[in-house]
């Protein structure tokens, strides 16, 4: 996790970023990435957009249909508390830096992913509005991990592209 913000400070050197209004997105394991470095971005970044990401990984470990992935991924169960691995993995679980959230998230998911369940990003909207984060939320009831259907994919352009403008874009003088 702490390879993030190496990364993001390189990028804002370049000369066609504007370092001032820096937004953060990203999808499944990137909605993850959004909803930890939520916590961990010292003001780096101006908004926020995760989309089908984990947000709390003891609820994910449990609530996923695919126990196989869960044990692979997170190394093992959160109450093994002697296996180094999966408390590592446990103890970043974006949800336990919440407290430090300040910056407006955009929160997206599809209901019929059961990979990554909807609740993820519903707990997650709920703790930034809980903590006074300006948030939205965007859930497909009749989409996955992937929003298929056109009409839904013109919303989602469309609420991307407004959040980013909404946060991003210079005040008009």
């Amino acid at each position: 996790m702490k390879n993030y913000s190496p990364a993001i400070d390189e990028m804002a050197k370049e000369p066609f970023v504007d370092k001032d209004r820096l937004g953060c997105v990203g999808a499944s394991f990137g909605g993850f990435s959004v909803y930890w470095l939520a916590g961990h971005h010292d003001k780096r970044f101006k908004a926020f957009i995760a989309h089908d990401g984990i947000f709390n990984m003891e609820m994910q470990y449990l609530e996923t249909e695919e126990k196989w992935f869960a044990n692979w991924d997170m190394g093992g169960a959160y109450w093994e508390k002697n296996n180094t691995t999966a408390q590592r993995t446990f103890a970043n679980s974006p949800h336990l830096f919440v407290d430090k959230w300040d910056t407006p998230i955009l929160c997206i998911h599809g209901e019929k992913d059961f990979r990554i369940l909807a609740n993820q990003a519903m707990a997650a909207f709920d703790a930034a509005v809980m903590r006074g984060v300006p948030a939205e939320l965007l859930i497909y009831p009749d989409e996955n991990h992937w929003v298929l259907k056109p009409q839904n994919g013109i919303l989602w352009q469309r609420t991307f592209f407004e959040w980013l403008d909404k946060w991003l874009k210079p005040a008009k003088q």
